[in-house]
């Protein structure tokens, strides 16, 4: 260590001693040499010695080999011909070994395969999964297990593919089939509800069995036989009647179902299922644009919507989660909205009551058939009573139409009735009752014209035919019975009133024809009560219900009875001026005919004929028909005489108006109609007769003298009226006697004119002055 620090000339001793050292050691080994080497000496001789020995040795070892090396080369070759069957054992084993393993997931991989041509898709998927979790695993060091691991998920999408192309094929399938699959199960409903309604009627017959037997046994009998007419029906029906299941193979769902769930894609599958489901929905649910104009048409949709909610209902019922109750009600609510809603807009524009008829009985069964499935349809018999309504209206249009008919066909007389089979006939349609006609011998006349039992028929259809509508509504016999006497109501009051208005409006209606309508709504009112025992009759309802409705009949014909009395008025009121027109009087001339005016005499013969079809009129109605043509002929005449267009009068010409104005009298006098009380009937011309008095007999003293007494003999003059005929004689006068002046009485007679005349004028201011 000294050596390497800086001490000055550390070197150099170092050396010196290392010299030192070594020269010490030489000296050792030379005296250890000198001491052993006698010893070397003698091995060396001894080794010479051993080394012709070891010669002899080396060449006997030498050809020991030899002849060893000769020996064993057969057995070297032998040996290794044993080594290398080993190893081609040792290698066979392991290839069988590995053969073991690999032969199953080949033998799998082929099963797949064959599971893959023959569509077993779902197989195929549980094979896919043994080969991945069980057997490839163990094989995962080869190659070929690498490209099946790599084709498998290949083999999965081809597998969803083709399943998915399937249940295209399978909702396009449906879509086809949905309308048969839906007309087999609303044939199904309707036998199903024929059966039930004949087993019912069975049992009601084997209930009143202990209360009347006799009669029980013959319904029972014939209900057997319709109940066992059905069963048969049911058993022909049987067998080609097929179900959902038979017109549509369900297995593409199912397998795809299978193969999405199992592939974890089961959400996904369910929400394409039920979003194509929802556009299949929208399409079965868009009716044609034609579709209210047949019933195929409505049968056909009814149909394809069945269909859609048997397959949806059938999909429930087999398949978990793929469609759910919550699903089904609502598309099923969605549905009925838009059902509802397409048939209130096509049902309004049928105008046949059949046709409306038909479709009733269609939505009944196709809400039969849905409420079977499950689904409620509450809202579908509430869209029924809507339709009702329609149906009633087409109804009243289709009967107007038969109303109009029947009486454009009357020929408004009564009937005549030639022996006792015929009238029985009539009885048979019309419950007429007369004892006093009973007693007559045939052949004999019913008073009413055809067109009664023909009326009364048809109000009977009506109400069978809305009866029909009603049916199978599941209402009570009394909802029911009411909604017969509105309908029946409506039909009356408002379809047959305006008929019969309408009927008696029209100009081609006589005074003859006037009369027998009156007559016929007569016993048409007196009908009435037969109509609600006929309607109690097939309700089993008793009229003594307290909230059973009344017909309106009553009404009715009164009111166009009325209407018809209001016609008959007027046009024997224009009958009476159609006369008063042809009325050609010479106002001028000096001297009357002498006889009673011919228009006039023409007019007293009509009135008189006329007043005598009035005999089968009620009393009251042919008098007050009576009074008011005598009244309007007064007035009519009154108005003659007063006529702004008639300037002059000659006094000849009063005492010709009188003459006529006296066969009015004298024909108001022959009482043509019974009834009237002493002379109320010529009173209709007591204004005409005191007005022609006063200027026959020229007594104006009296009348200027009694004027506004009640016992006045001309009270009924106005001064207005007999100042107006004044002056057309004052003119008359002025006209025809040039020579007036000249003539003493002449001028008297004009001076008591003058005079009358200005005595009339002052009563006439002060009257409207008074006023």
């Amino acid at each position: 260590r000294s050596v390497y620090d800086d001490q000055p000339n550390a070197h150099q001793r170092f050396m010196e001693k290392l010299d030192a050292c070594i020269r010490n050691h030489d000296r050792e080994i030379e005296k250890m040499c000198n001491f052993h080497h006698q010893g070397f000496v003698d091995a060396i001789t001894e080794l010479l010695k051993v080394r012709a020995g070891a010669e002899k040795l080396k060449v006997q070892v030498t050809d020991t080999n030899r002849r060893l090396q000769d020996a064993g080369k057969e057995v070297i070759a032998q040996k290794e011909e044993i080594i290398r069957c080993r190893i081609q054992q040792r290698n066979i084993t392991t290839v069988v070994e590995k053969l073991q393993l690999c032969l199953p997931v080949l033998e799998m991989y082929s099963k797949l395969k064959e599971q893959m041509k023959v569509k077993r898709y779902y197989s195929a998927l549980k094979t896919m999964e043994q080969l991945e979790n069980l057997y490839l695993p163990r094989v995962s060091q080869y190659r070929f297990c690498q490209i099946m691991i790599e084709n498998l998920p290949k083999l999965r999408e081809e597998i969803k593919e083709i399943s998915m192309s399937d249940l295209k094929d399978f909702l396009e399938s449906i879509r086809k089939h949905s309308d048969r699959i839906g007309e087999t199960a609303m044939k199904q409903a309707q036998q199903q509800k024929t059966f039930s309604t004949a087993l019912q009627k069975q049992n009601n017959v084997n209930y009143s069995r202990n209360v009347h037997l006799g009669r029980s046994r013959i319904l029972e009998s014939k209900n057997e036989m319709t109940l066992k007419r059905t069963f048969e029906e049911d058993d022909e029906h049987e067998e080609e009647v097929l179900t959902a299941q038979d017109l549509v193979d369900f297995s593409p769902v199912y397998r795809c179902l299978h193969i999405y769930s199992v592939l974890g894609d089961g959400e996904i599958f369910e929400n394409y299922y039920r979003k194509q489901r929802r556009k299949q929905a929208r399409l079965v649910l868009q009716p044609q644009s034609s579709m209210h104009e047949t019933v195929e048409g409505y049968r056909r949709y009814f149909s394809q919507i069945v269909g859609f909610f048997v397959v949806e209902d059938h999909i429930l019922h087999v398949t978990q989660g793929l469609v759910t109750r919550t699903y089904t009600d609502e598309l099923w609510n969605m549905a009925l909205s838009k059902i509802i809603a397409v048939l209130r807009t096509h049902s309004s524009y049928c105008s046949d009551p059949d046709l409306v008829l038909e479709l009733k009985n269609l939505i009944v069964v196709f809400a039969d058939t849905l409420q079977g499935y499950g689904f409620p349809v509450n809202r579908l018999f509430d869209l029924l009573f809507e339709i009702r309504d329609q149906y009633n209206e087409t109804l009243l249009k289709k009967w107007s139409g038969l109303f109009r008919d029947i009486f454009e066909a009357d020929n408004y007389s009564p009937i005549p009735v030639a022996n006792e089979e015929e009238y029985k006939i009539i009885i048979s349609k019309f419950p007429f009752q007369d004892p006093e006609l009973d007693k007559q011998s045939f052949p004999k006349k019913l008073p009413m014209s055809q067109s009664v039992p023909q009326i009364y028929i048809q109000v009977k259809e009506f109400i069978y035919a809305s009866l029909k509508f009603s049916e199978s509504l599941h209402r009570s016999s009394t909802e029911i019975d009411d909604m017969l006497r509105k309908s029946t109501n409506l039909l009356l009051t408002r379809t047959l009133s305006s008929c019969l208005q309408n009927l008696i409006k029209k100009p081609h209606i006589g005074l003859t024809e006037l009369v027998q309508i009156i007559i016929n709504t007569t016993h048409l009112e007196q009908a009435c009560k037969y109509l609600e025992d006929f309607i109690s009759n097939i309700t089993n309802i008793s009229q003594v219900t307290v909230h059973t409705a009344r017909l309106y009949g009553l009404s009715t014909f009164k009111d166009a009875r009325h209407a018809a009395e209001g016609e008959i008025y007027t046009k024997l009121n224009q009958k009476i001026d159609e006369f008063i027109q042809i009325a050609d009087y010479d106002w001028t001339m000096s001297e009357s005919d002498g006889r009673a005016s011919g228009y006039l005499m023409d007019l007293i013969n009509f009135l008189r004929s006329t007043f005598q079809v009035f005999t089968h009129l009620p009393g009251k109605v042919a008098q007050t028909a009576c009074m008011s043509a005598c009244q309007h002929l007064s007035t009519s005449l009154m108005q003659m005489l007063l006529d702004s267009e008639l300037k002059q009068i000659s006094m000849g010409a009063i005492q010709q108006f009188n003459l006529d104005v006296i066969q009015c009298e004298l024909f108001a006098g022959s009482e043509p109609v019974p009834g009237f009380q002493g002379d109320t009937l010529q009173l209709a011309f007591i204004d005409l007769r005191q007005l022609l008095d006063l200027f026959m007999v020229w007594d104006w003293s009296t009348y200027l003298a009694d004027y506004g007494q009640a016992t006045s003999k001309y009270l009924r003059v106005n001064p207005s009226t007999a100042l107006t005929l004044l002056e057309k004689m004052k003119d008359s006068s002025k006209k025809n006697n040039i020579f007036a002046p000249f003539r003493k009485n002449d001028r008297d007679k004009q001076k008591l004119i003058e005079t009358v005349v200005k005595q009339l004028r002052s009563l006439v201011n002060g009257m409207s002055q008074h006023t």
